[in-house]
């Protein structure tokens, strides 16, 4: 398990600390247990079912954003009409809270589109139940577009096997199986277009949620976590990589990432909150699989659909198979020198996809039914002392439990330690230096569902 609640002297010190005037807690809540509605959601994703879609989506030969869009059994078209009515199809059986929608606008002509183009988004959203939680919304997308060598061929076979059938199938599987449950918040799962000639799709759908103020609370996407065979002949199926942005390289720099560079918590961006949390429900719900954080905001000279949620301010990881072999992605199919060349399904391992769809699925469903991260979570920076007096505002839910308090080494990667205390909204660590660690607070459900760890400002009275 990626989070280690580790009992040392820091540990019994705080603890001790607590018993010796800071707010009362009680027993550390069953957070790290398996919630039964996850395990089931884990166990219901299919390698078989996941199989069945790359297969189908690679049946329409090509699904390049230009090529023409009547066709009912080749292109693009013919793909995310597909994608619709079969996640109108699971979502009927589910019992019809899936709402799935079209999300079409008109792109300009550019440098990888010569003539205005329409996009297609097909977005399907579960409801969240719960009043105080609905408005927030979790996003998890792969693109259905595909490439061959020359990004302006529009009539070339583009199989899009791993890249990114795998990602959409997995994101359609998510949504059948998670449709048959309810959360608190809102999970909204997209399939989108674009990607390839230039994140046209997500770029489009963040900039609306941007622009209608959504609570975006995170974005995943799947792009190419369909091969577990490196270029090398290697297998390497027990992991996965997690690509998360530290400080965005931006111009003007707003004061909330200012705050983080003055304080050390260059590791601590919203999206490298998100990543820890990722890592731990992942590893804790799949067994025997790695979630190996990449302190990046993507590979280099690649991007994906994170991005554009990135740039307007959202919490935003990307999912990537561990090796690539770039002999499969973005290639005319042929054979040279008895290699073949081509993204092809027969490159593709179903089972490895599955538990990328696995790690996402018990993530997803984590974040959507634990409270909201505590908000204005503050750290008093007034006068030279040992202890560290957080405080914080007391989170709306109906069945918040309390919040608990998690601390590392400036060192360490990944959370360390961790206190639960009690449904309060200030905390003393004693004996804990606010120099030496650093701190987050978490909010915790009467069930035990944890949000991701919110970051402190220093407060200066």
């Amino acid at each position: 398990m990626a989070f280690s609640l580790r009992t040392t002297a820091l540990a019994v010190m705080l603890l001790v600390g607590a018993a010796a005037g800071s707010p009362s807690y009680g027993a550390e809540p069953a957070s790290v247990a398996h919630q039964p509605q996850i395990d089931d959601i884990v166990a219901a994703i299919s390698a078989r079912q996941i199989e069945a879609y790359v297969k189908k989506l690679v049946s329409f030969q090509t699904r390049h954003t230009m090529f023409e869009t009547q066709s009912d059994t080749r292109g693009i078209g013919a793909a995310r009409r597909w994608i619709k009515g079969e996640l109108e199809r699971c979502g009927a059986q589910a019992g019809g809270r899936l709402r799935v929608n079209f999300d079409r606008y008109l792109e300009p002509a550019g440098p990888r589109l010569p003539h205005a183009t329409e996009i297609v988004n097909v977005v399907a959203t579960l409801a969240g139940t719960q009043a105080e939680a609905k408005d927030r919304l979790y996003v998890v997308s792969g693109h259905y577009d595909s490439r061959a060598t020359e990004v302006l061929d529009a009539d070339a076979s583009a199989p899009g096997a791993d890249d990114d059938a795998s990602g959409t199938a997995a994101v359609m599987e998510l949504a059948c199986v998670m449709a048959r449950h309810r959360f608190d918040a809102t999970l909204v799962f997209m399939a989108v277009a674009g990607e390839e000639q230039g994140l046209f799709g997500s770029t489009h759908w963040a900039e609306q949620a941007h622009q209608n103020s959504l609570d975006v609370a995170a974005m995943l996407t799947n792009d190419i976590i369909g091969s577990s065979r490196a270029e090398d002949g290697r297998i390497d199926s027990g992991q996965v990589r997690l690509f998360a942005e530290g400080i965005p390289a931006l111009k003007e720099m707003p004061d909330r990432l200012r705050t983080l560079i003055a304080t050390g918590g260059e590791n601590d961006s919203p999206s490298r909150q998100l990543a820890r949390h990722v890592k731990e429900i992942g590893e804790r719900y799949v067994a025997n699989f790695r979630v190996n954080i990449i302190q990046r905001r993507d590979r280099y000279l690649r991007g994906g659909d994170h991005i554009p949620f990135l740039a307007r301010g959202y919490a935003a990881l990307r999912f990537t198979e561990p090796n690539e072999d770039f002999r499969h992605q973005h290639q005319d199919v042929r054979t040279r020198d008895g290699v073949q060349f081509g993204d092809l399904p027969q490159f593709v391992d179903y089972e490895y996809t599955a538990r990328v769809a696995r790690v996402n699925g018990a993530a997803l469903a984590s974040l959507a039914l634990a409270p909201a991260p505590p908000q204005k979570v503050e750290m008093d920076a007034v006068e030279l002392e040992n202890d560290t007096v957080l405080h914080w505002k007391a989170n709306r839910e109906p069945d918040l439990r309390g919040y608990r308090v998690v601390w590392r080494e400036t060192s360490a990667a990944l959370w360390e330690h961790a206190a639960f205390v009690g449904n309060v909204t200030q905390y003393t660590a004693r004996g804990l230096s606010k120099d030496n660690y650093f701190f987050g607070v978490q909010a915790v459900d009467r069930d035990g569902n944890i949000s991701v760890a919110s970051y402190p400002a220093p407060l200066r009275h």
